[in-house]
């Protein structure tokens, strides 16, 4: 089965680039070529790509917005930045939206595929030289949350099931549960009642007026 790969860059002479060098696999199929992250909020759900590569710095919605918004459509989605910065905090900021991989646009091209083959089999994939930034940890050394995740966590913590978060913040089940899955691994939590314990000691639950 082909590897189903939209490419998200406001330089058409990009996406055209890039198109060019995986249509050479015969394992993988470009699905869509956009230009914006506009057009890939609006695309995915009818493109339904196993791997997009979406450029970091578009104008309007630029890449990390974007990030949040296509995977609580398609939480399924294997996000892979395009960037031309290889900062420690631009790579850590893409990971925690949500990003599985990070990529310099001056890359070669085996890189570009070896990149696409490591999330597909559910590994983080960074640029060569950013190996540092896996990973990136709070100070009590767990990966930090994004800010859905932490919305995510309040609505549970307060007892609601996931179908009443689905209905909260108008978003699928299946999205709440993947983000509940998250928060677990994430926080190395495996139960409703543990979340709710970190969610109080950690101060998540004050100003809620809200008891649990």
């Amino acid at each position: 089965m082909s590897i189903r790969i939209a490419i998200v860059d406001d330089h058409p002479m990009v996406v055209e680039g890039i198109q060019a060098i995986l249509e050479t696999y015969d394992d993988i199929e470009v699905v869509g070529a956009l230009t914006s992250g506009e057009e890939a909020i609006a695309a995915v759900d009818t493109l339904n790509p196993d791997v997009m590569l979406l450029d970091l710095n578009m104008p309007g919605i630029g890449g990390l917005s974007a990030t949040e918004m296509i995977l609580e459509r398609q939480p399924d989605t294997r996000i892979l930045i395009l960037s031309m910065h290889d900062s420690p905090e631009y790579i850590s900021t893409a990971l925690n939206h949500g990003a599985r991989g990070y990529v310099l646009k001056d890359v070669p091209t085996e890189e570009i595929r070896t990149a696409i083959d490591k999330v597909m089999a559910g590994e983080t994939y960074l640029c060569t030289g950013a190996e540092g930034s896996l990973k990136p940890k709070i100070s009590d050394g767990r990966e930090p949350l994004t800010n859905r995740e932490q919305t995510i966590l309040l609505e549970l913590a307060t007892g609601k099931s996931n179908k009443e978060v689905a209905l909260a913040l108008d978003i699928s089940v299946r999205t709440v549960e993947t983000h509940r899955k998250n928060i677990k691994r994430k926080l190395g939590i495996s139960s409703t009642a543990g979340l709710t314990r970190y969610a109080l000691e950690h101060g998540v639950l004050q100003g809620t007026g809200r008891s649990v």
